[in-house]
């Protein structure tokens, strides 16, 4: 997996969280270049439930990782349709595979985010100074 990859089938966040549209729902998780950056991921905390309501911007919950602990942004508003239950006890999906196995939550929509398409992305990640 590339620090640079970026897929074509979902939106972004400047915070690195990656948000796919799927069945009429979010799904959200953090990109490759979101892993690179935090190296192996040692944690993942979501502080949220099935039901709760979560706000575009707002954190959702922490990451940890052997550099650093994160924040996680609701990419959309919403209310919180399912949890990845298996990071608990496995928060190394995220490393092996973000784009999928890697999911974080899913998130009925109730007010769309400021997100970026994977062109707009890219651009960020081009001109990021990380």
């Amino acid at each position: 997996m590339s620090a640079k990859e970026v897929k074509d089938d979902r939106k972004y966040t400047k915070d690195h969280e990656w948000a796919k549209e799927q069945g009429g729902l979010i799904v959200v998780g953090i990109t490759a270049f979101a892993v690179d950056q935090l190296g192996d991921i040692t944690l993942v905390g979501l502080d949220v439930k099935e039901g709760d309501k979560v706000e575009v911007g707002k954190a959702f919950g922490t990451i940890e990782s052997v550099k650093t602990l994160s924040d996680l942004f609701a990419p959309v508003s919403g209310t919180v349709k399912a949890v990845n239950a298996a990071l608990e006890g496995e928060p190394e999906l995220i490393n092996d595979d973000c784009w999928e196995k890697g999911w974080m939550i899913s998130i009925e929509p109730s007010e769309p985010g400021d997100l970026l398409d994977s062109k707009a992305y890219r651009s960020l990640l081009e001109t990021s100074d990380h």
